[in-house]
């Protein structure tokens, strides 16, 4: 079988094709082919025989026409402007948040068999005057034109699914800490700066006060959440093709005392508070906590705690503290 991975040169999409290689099959079907679709691609990709890279823009009709040939059987959908990039800029959050997603879905349309499609959504669809715990009930209202490109595409993926073109599965994604690398435009990157660069031996600013909450996923539990997505019969999801994934709500306080735990004192004391008022409007729109049952009851998993979250991370990259 043949699956595409678009985002495929960022953390989670490159996680996510290492972890299906080694898996091998999906749908009980060896997978033949994994064709990774970016911008940009770290000098350091595995070496396999199934694994095509791409380096292109998704936006491009004739990229994508090239990409998902019709004998695609599988998508994972992860390619986005992140949330203040396309805050800053409408246009091209619209071109590759929006544009991008129908220029996929009618391509995948046209595939000899209707593919899986798994798609990359956020807590970022929810806003406005909310409860204190959300759950499955609460309706969409996007604060952020990031938010909103994802509840189009989380409504487009339904009804194509609903008209039977693909079989469509979008996943309402946490803040996923920790993430490697660079800071990016992401509002929410602070909440790996936090305890990634304090790590690597340097110091970081906070943009948000002590008392911010975020609700948080590791990568390792979203890598899982994406392949048992893919794997949940189609009567699992039933007419309901969107589900707010589970996590664990952490104020930037419990995060620190917890990396002070984790990794010592002097650690936790490399990160400095410097208020950012753009950063905050926009952290501010998003829930802290949700109530998960559906996804628990489908078998998605959250993090234990954030202790946890901050040891998987140093084990994963090898840091020695």
């Amino acid at each position: 079988m043949k699956v595409v991975i678009t985002g495929g040169g960022g953390f989670i999409g490159l996680r996510l094709a290492k972890a299906l290689l080694a898996r091998g099959s999906l749908m009980q079907q060896p997978i033949a082919r994994i064709t990774l679709l970016d911008t940009a691609f770290a000098p350091n990709l595995p070496s396999d025989a199934r694994l095509e890279i791409v380096k292109a823009d998704i936006a491009d009709a004739a990229v994508i026409e090239r990409v998902v040939t019709p004998d695609t059987a599988s998508i994972f959908h992860l390619a986005a402007v992140v949330s203040g990039g396309a805050e800053a800029d409408f246009d091209l959050g619209m071109r590759v948040n929006l544009d991008a997603m129908r220029l996929l879905l009618e391509r995948a349309r046209r595939a000899a068999r209707p593919p899986r499609v798994v798609f990359a959504s956020s807590v970022a669809a929810f806003g406005g005057d909310l409860p204190a715990v959300l759950d499955d009930s609460i309706t969409p209202n996007p604060q952020t034109s990031y938010g909103m490109q994802k509840v189009v595409s989380e409504y487009l993926l339904t009804d194509y699914s609903r008209k039977g073109f693909m079989d469509g599965r979008s996943l309402r994604l946490p803040t996923i800490v920790v993430r490697p690398g660079k800071p990016n435009l992401a509002a929410s990157s602070f909440a790996s700066a936090i305890f990634r660069e304090p790590l690597n031996g340097v110091a970081c600013e906070c943009p948000v006060g002590a008392d911010t909450g975020i609700w948080m996923l590791s990568p390792r539990r979203v890598v899982e959440a994406f392949i048992h997505a893919h794997e949940l019969p189609a009567e699992a999801w039933g007419t309901r093709r969107v589900v707010n994934l589970p996590g664990i709500t952490v104020s930037i306080k419990d995060g620190l005392d917890a990396l002070a735990r984790v990794a010592g004192p002097e650690v936790a004391k490399r990160v400095a508070w410097k208020p950012d008022a753009r950063i905050q409007a926009i952290v501010k729109t998003w829930p802290v906590s949700f109530a998960t049952p559906r996804a628990l009851a489908m078998g998605f998993k959250a993090d234990p705690d954030v202790a946890t979250i901050i040891r998987d991370y140093i084990a994963d990259e090898g840091i020695r503290v």
